[in-house]
């Protein structure tokens, strides 16, 4: 028969023996606020240079992968909300791989890697990654590279830079491996081909083995692409195609073009002018690192930068002007609603300013809420701040100018797409106000990105360090823990003339802003509270002037006029009412037993008591309504820093006591526990939460781990709900008599019963 044999080799193995020039690997994401989708987008965008191809897709996109039939590695990159909750775009992806009716075997084709993102101020930690991570591997996948634990208390980048840079070895290690795992399936199956056909020769068979080889072998030279020769230097990158000139000064094209290195990233040498400030040699031994100015060894080192971020949007601006716009317009969701009432809770000389706004939604049915619920308040950006900002694009008199967004034809930024919330033929002033983030803190793309259109050396030195692998400390401590916007950097860096397209590119969503309900329907029908504090931003090197939250700040301003505090009374005329725009997000988790007879514990310190007056208006209305039902026990533990200055809804709660509603108040004041401690004649009391709770360890162990109760936690995640988390530990295994180990164990079971549950913010 000779080589006609090859012609009699069965289609199905025919298939297998594609010769791809480039070995393709699948990314996909699940992401609440972007921050994953940006990472998995890197990814893919940073493949064709390591000889890949990536197809990129979001977990809730079924029609554009299938996990089922995938053949090539995939990589995950996954972040978490809420209280260890997957991103709304990964939920229904995760309650499918969590089904009990999977076979063990049912992923077992599969090869990953997977990278977590989360925050260590939240108990939860990488909760989504970790649930992901476990349930691929009891259903049969196979690891090529360790998972990373990316957190965001400390900067993602510290993770994620180097698990980014050895990705792709494990990638090409990966494809390697299981091209040969098909070579040799593939061998098996011509052996089985062989015993089951016996018309055909043994040279047939060793004719078509060798052909399956070189196909096999062209797969593994495509995996192995070598990435350690260094490209010559970059060009500039192209500008965005929009109808706004470039405003960058014309020797500035001329300075760019940094050699780039592999992995994507650019050296960048330091001269002698980046040591200096403004031109002027200064000791350093007198100078302090800021903002603006570094100091040896990082002024002096060769740099790591980022790759530059591609283009991808067209930006101009039409001519015909519009009428400005003061409120925020498409919004199916949210509902206008009137502040009714306006109360500060905390004294004038309180740390923080405490306050209480009663909302009038009586007029929207759909509005109903449970006590333990959240609503969000869409807030605009100050209008000072969006005048700043289209002052400093030079863009002040084109404010009510349509603005029209487009995908450039020829980007390279893989699955690029007009965000979807840049409404089409908004003015600018619409744009700037309510539809991007203007206060976001920069991400280190975004600070390369600038690079480009700064003229000045020395500035754009700076910058090229803030994004750089040596500058994450600084970057850091001057950008990220100050949270610095845009506007901060653009202000401190005057060189710098980003193009409006940048920063739609750049810039995210502009957020609602969540609140938890403080008050219960039975108790106030028709009406809705939620309680703040009123944040304030300090000074520092790159924001000369203090400031306060964006959304409290704006609330604070908006009902100054019927705001009554300490000394005075309300108004007896009737004022007008302000309005804000709010949608219900309901917690169906985050709530009272639904079996009254369940003894349950709430820890909310300062504004964390908010959900929990709405838990004990709703007992106290249930109690009155059904005198014969059995109630459970209820404790409160709250604290503040001063029993006369901010002890929330104090007469409340001593009238829940009264009334039977609340049947353990347990309060603590740290500052004047701490001015008792320093004068001996008078014996300190607990200071924090958590001391009260020890005192009360007995009690709380026996209603959690004998009664099957119920712990509720709610307030500031950094320190009170990790020291919280920390001490109800060391309860139960002291109580318990356990090790470590176990007592967290056992702590991480009262979780997944949802008998242990946070709400709790950063």
């Amino acid at each position: 028969m000779g080589c006609a044999g090859l012609n009699e080799i069965p289609q199905q193995f025919k298939k297998r023996m594609p010769c791809e020039v480039k070995p393709r690997f699948l990314v996909v994401y699940g992401s609440q606020k972007g921050q994953a989708q940006s990472i998995a987008e890197g990814i893919a965008e940073e493949a064709g240079e390591h000889g890949l191809v990536a197809e990129l897709s979001c977990l809730n996109q079924n029609d554009k992968y299938n996990l089922e039939k995938e053949n090539a590695p995939v990589v995950f990159v996954v972040s978490t909300t809420g209280d260890g909750e997957p991103p709304d775009n990964a939920l229904p992806f995760v309650k499918r791989i969590k089904k009990k009716t999977l076979p063990a075997d049912h992923y077992k084709h599969l090869c990953y890697a997977l990278l977590a993102l989360g925050d260590t101020n939240y108990a939860n930690f990488c909760n989504c990654g970790k649930t992901i991570d476990r349930r691929l591997q009891e259903l049969g996948a196979k690891q090529f590279y360790a998972t990373g634990h990316a957190d965001d208390g400390v900067g993602l980048e510290v993770v994620v830079d180097p698990w980014l840079e050895g990705l792709w070895e494990a990638i090409k290690g990966a494809l390697s491996k299981m091209a040969s795992d098909r070579e040799g399936l593939l061998k098996g199956d011509l052996r089985d081909l062989a015993r089951e056909n016996p018309d055909l020769s043994a040279p047939d068979v060793q004719l078509n083995l060798l052909s399956l080889t070189d196909n096999q072998n062209c797969d593994s030279a495509g995996a192995s692409v070598q990435t350690d020769s260094k490209p010559a230097a970059s060009p500039s990158a192209p500008a965005t195609q929009t109808a706004i000139s470039d405003p960058r000064p014309a020797s500035l094209a001329a300075s760019r073009g940094l050699a780039a290195q592999s992995g994507g990233t650019a050296r960048v040498s330091a001269s002698a002018a980046d040591t200096q400030t403004g031109g002027v040699g200064v000791s350093h031994a007198v100078l302090e690192a800021s903002l603006t100015r570094s100091l040896p060894p990082l002024s002096e080192s060769s740099l790591n930068v980022p790759a530059l971020p591609p283009p991808f949007l067209d930006v101009s601006l039409q001519e015909d002007a519009m009428e400005e716009i003061d409120a925020p317009l498409n919004r199916e969701t949210l509902l206008e609603v009137a502040i009714s009432r306006a109360v500060q809770l905390t004294r004038g000389d309180s740390v923080k300013t405490a306050l209480l706004l009663e909302l009038d939604v009586s007029a929207h049915p759909t509005m109903t809420y449970q006590p333990g619920d959240s609503f969000d308040v869409l807030c605009p950006n100050r209008p000072t701040e969006v005048g700043e900002m289209l002052h400093r694009l030079g863009l002040q008199d084109q404010r009510n100018h349509r603005v029209q967004v487009s995908l450039q034809k020829d980007t390279k930024k893989k699955a690029a797409q007009v965000p979807s919330y840049i409404l089409q033929n908004k003015t600018l002033q619409y744009l700037l106000t309510w539809c991007v983030e203007i206060r976001a803190v920069p991400k280190k793309a975004f600070l390369r990105a600038l690079v480009e259109y700064t003229g000045d050396g020395v500035q754009r030195r700076r910058l090229q360090e803030l994004c750089s692998k040596q500058g994450a400390a600084a970057y850091n401590l001057h950008v990220r823990d100050p949270s610095l916007s845009v506007l901060d950097l653009l202000t401190a860096f005057p060189s710098c003339s980003p193009p409006l397209g940048l920063l739609i590119e750049h810039l995210p969503k502009l957020q609602p802003r969540p609140y938890s309900a403080a008050s219960s329907s039975l108790q106030h029908p028709g009406k809705l509270h939620f309680v703040f504090n009123v944040v304030e931003f300090p000074a520092c090197s790159g924001r000369p002037a203090g400031r306060q939250g964006l959304c409290t700040g704006w609330l604070s301003d908006l009902i100054n006029p019927i705001l009554v505090y300490p000394g005075k009374a309300e108004s007896s005329g009737s004022p007008s009412l302000p309005k804000i725009h709010v949608s219900l997000r309901p917690n169906c988790s985050f709530r009272p037993p639904s079996d009254p007879a369940v003894p349950f514990i709430m820890v909310g310190p300062g504004t964390g008591v908010a959900p929990f007056i709405g838990f004990l208006q709703q007992r106290e209305k249930e109690r009155q309504q059904n005198p014969e039902t059995v109630f459970g026990e209820t404790w409160l533990f709250f604290g503040c820093r001063h029993q006369d200055r901010d002890y929330l809804f104090r007469e409340e709660l001593e009238g829940f006591v009264s009334s039977g509603a609340l049947n353990h108040l347990k309060v603590c004041f740290s500052r004047d526990a701490q001015e008792a401690e320093e004068t001996p004649a008078s014996p300190a009391g607990p200071r924090y939460v958590q001391h009260n709770l020890l005192l009360n360890s007995q009690h709380i162990a026996d209603i959690l781990l004998k009664q099957n109760g119920c712990l509720y936690v709610c307030g500031d995640a950094k320190n009170m709900a990790k020291d919280v988390n920390d001490t109800l530990i060391e309860m139960i295994r002291t109580e318990l008599q356990l090790d470590q180990l176990e007592a967290m164990k056992k702590l991480a079971g009262l979780r997944e019963e949802k008998r242990y549950l946070q709400d709790i913010w950063g």
